[in-house]
């Protein structure tokens, strides 16, 4: 228990550490992009020379501490570019997992296996035609939105009450885990239950062929 704790606070403390980053990467690219289409947009209505500009890169390439900065300013930028990629791939790849330690080392659990799990949980139940079931792992908990096909001779209310216990109490017996679970049922559709036929399907009398004798 104190060991998930731990890794809840060290998660925590990382997820805004990032925060913190994340914010600073996209004032920096903002800033940017704002000087460059400034640029742009001052080019296009003249209200910059030609001179100005064969000027100011004359000035750039005379000056060797000049050339220098702008190259660090480019490798910089590079770093900045690589660091931001890392940052998205990173979150997406967390947010297709749950992870907790074990005394032994950290595990990871792929959504879709808890998806699949949580379709087979719901399998036995009568009530419900088809369920597609979608987890998200956040910072706040667990969220699993169910999209469920009901028959139209069900009880809403209690179908509803009955998938949202079941799945809850699956999901926190299978990962273990002490953090709140959110379940959400959504009904996508109504479909009446396929009965099958009161008569059976009559046999076709075999045609007359005539009186046969025996020789």
């Amino acid at each position: 228990m104190y060991e998930r704790r731990h890794v809840l606070m060290r998660r925590s403390f990382q997820e805004a550490v990032m925060r913190i980053i994340s914010g600073l990467t996209l004032f920096f690219y903002t800033m940017v992009f704002f000087l460059v289409g400034g640029f742009f947009i001052a080019l296009s209505f003249e209200a910059i020379s030609v001179n100005s500009v064969q000027t100011a890169l004359e000035y750039l390439y005379s000056s060797t501490n000049t050339r220098l900065a702008i190259g660090v300013t480019g490798l910089l930028l590079i770093f900045i570019s690589i660091l931001v990629a890392q940052l998205v791939m990173g979150k997406i790849q967390r947010e297709k997992t749950i992870a907790f330690e074990n005394p032994d080392g950290q595990v990871t659990i792929s959504l879709t296996a808890v998806e699949d799990f949580i379709k087979r949980a719901v399998k036995h139940l009568q009530e419900v035609k088809e369920m597609r079931p979608s987890v998200r792992a956040g910072k706040k908990g667990i969220v699993v939105v169910n999209r469920v096909t009901l028959f139209s001779d069900v009880n809403i209310p209690e179908v509803t009450e009955k998938i949202q216990n079941i799945v809850k109490t699956r999901v926190q017996d299978m990962l273990g885990i002490d953090e709140p679970i959110n379940i959400r049922v959504h009904v996508v559709k109504i479909v009446h239950k396929e009965e099958p036929s009161l008569r059976p399907k009559e046999e076709k009398a075999a045609p007359f062929r005539g009186i046969e004798y025996g020789g």
